[in-house]
C-alpha cells in the first residue's frame, strides 16, 4: 500500500497531507513490506532533492524511514 501511496506522490510531484497520514498509519500498526519501505527511502530522498513537495510545513526528517523500529534486529545471543 505505501509503494502505491509513494507512486502517485512521484506521478504528482506533491506528497499530499492525506497521503503522508496513510503512510504514517500504515507504518504505525505494521502492515508494510520491504517493497515499502524501500519506495519510502526513494521518497524521501526525492523530498529532500526537491523532486517531490509536500504539503505539510514539517521538514522531510518526517518521512524518514526508521528502521531499527521497524525490522527487528537480529539477537546476538550473548
Amino acid at each position: 500500500m505505501i509503494d502505491r501511496l509513494v507512486k502517485s506522490a512521484f506521478q504528482t510531484g506533491c506528497l499530499s497531507v492525506e497521503s503522508e497520514g496513510l503512510i504514517r498509519q500504515l507504518l504505525t500498526i505494521k502492515t508494510h513490506s520491504l517493497q515499502d519501505l524501500t519506495a519510502l527511502e526513494t521518497l524521501y530522498n526525492a523530498v529532500c532533492l526537491g523532486q517531490v513537495q509536500r504539503e505539510a510545513p514539517e521538514s522531510a526528517e518526517a518521512l524518514r524511514p526508521d528502521y531499527t523500529t521497524t525490522i527487528p534486529s537480529p539477537s546476538l545471543g550473548l
